[in-house]
């Protein structure tokens, strides 16, 4: 932009208060600082660029100069004055329009996350940050050892790798209750792939959950949803992976639709470890890594510290309490499944 360009309003009473100030001296007065503050803020409320602004008063500061006798020093203190008291006016409303509009979008988010808002007004506003809810969505949530907030490095520094790489995509980076958030088109699991990546990174080895795809304005709140129940499901199951995608773990949800009958399935199956010494928990992390072991003797042995012959020992001493030999695959599944439903159900720390 020229200075030409710059509204004359922007620098209305500039030229008098330069006369002025270099023939008699006297600083700007207070109404006059007020004034210059006030036409900043209109410049930036405007558009108008800070650079050109401030071209455009000097360029005047030239203009009026032949008629100013006075003082040189006292005219180029006036200009100083002049454009800091703009600068300051311009800056502040910028401050104002940045709050402003973060505000919007939490509230956005807030509406979005927690539907609370009418679903046709709701995609009206999500156009303004770049969704079209018409189309299915999914979400990645990003949870680290801290909180983190809007505008603080870790979400700054995913965001800009997101931006570098995909540029102006339909893509929603945010935080909610201490976590990273990613929306994106269901189709572009590229983004959230490298969102995943990103965030695991920045996050120093935090946890990423991937929600599925969901259509239409309440698309993005379901896909929310099952990231958070991932995220509880990867800490209650002591899961390692960094990157855990909803699909595929949906047997979980599945085994625990049912609360009371995987309670039953626990107790009836698991509660007789309870009359061994030390209680059931030995046991019942023996059962869990010698399934995740694949049900091989020695490597749930290496991961507990333990000889074979003392692995051994213990899973003869779960066949005798329970009845049901993990070695035997008749059995096996019953108990491995009565041992997820533990872990999910948090047995035997809290009572069933």
């Amino acid at each position: 932009m020229t200075d030409r360009e710059i509204p004359e309003r922007f620098l209305d009473g500039y030229d008098r208060i330069l006369v002025e100030v270099s023939a008699t001296g006297r600083r700007l007065t207070r109404d006059e600082i007020a004034s210059r503050r006030a036409l900043g803020e209109q410049a930036a409320e405007a558009g108008q660029g800070l650079r050109a602004l401030v071209s455009a008063h000097l360029t005047a500061a030239r203009a009026a100069w032949p008629d100013a006798p006075g003082s040189v020093d006292s005219a180029l203190a006036a200009v100083q004055q002049v454009i800091d008291a703009f600068t300051e006016g311009y800056e502040r409303a910028q401050r104002l329009a940045v709050r402003q509009e973060e505000a919007a979008r939490r509230e956005f988010i807030d509406d979005l996350l927690y539907g609370r808002s009418d679903l046709g007004r709701l995609a009206e506003r999500a156009e303004r940050f770049g969704l079209r809810l018409s189309q299915a969505h999914a979400v990645a949530v990003a949870q680290g050892p801290v909180a983190y907030e809007e505008g603080a490095p870790v979400p700054r520094q995913v965001e800009r790798a997101l931006i570098t790489r995909f540029g102006d995509r339909s893509v929603l980076l945010t935080t909610k209750d201490g976590r990273l958030l990613c929306i994106a088109p269901g189709h572009q699991n590229d983004v959230l792939t490298h969102f995943a990546k990103q965030a695991h990174a920045a996050t120093d080895g935090g946890r990423v959950a991937i929600g599925r795809p969901q259509p239409g304005p309440g698309g993005v709140v379901h896909s929310y949803e099952e990231a958070l129940g991932v995220l509880e499901l990867a800490e209650r199951l002591d899961l390692d992976d960094p990157v855990l995608l909803a699909a595929d773990l949906l047997v979980y949800p599945v085994l625990t639709r049912d609360r009371q009958a995987m309670a039953d399935l626990v107790l009836d199956t698991l509660g007789p470890l309870t009359a061994a010494r030390g209680g059931a928990q030995p046991l019942l992390d023996t059962l869990t890594t010698y399934f995740d072991s694949g049900c091989i003797a020695a490597e749930a042995a290496r991961r507990l510290s333990l000889s074979v012959r003392a692995l051994t020992y213990r899973l003869e001493r779960i066949h005798k309490l329970t009845g049901a030999d993990p070695a035997d695959p008749a059995h096996r599944y019953m108990l491995q499944t009565a041992t997820i439903g533990a872990r999910l159900l948090d047995w035997p720390a809290k009572e069933l």
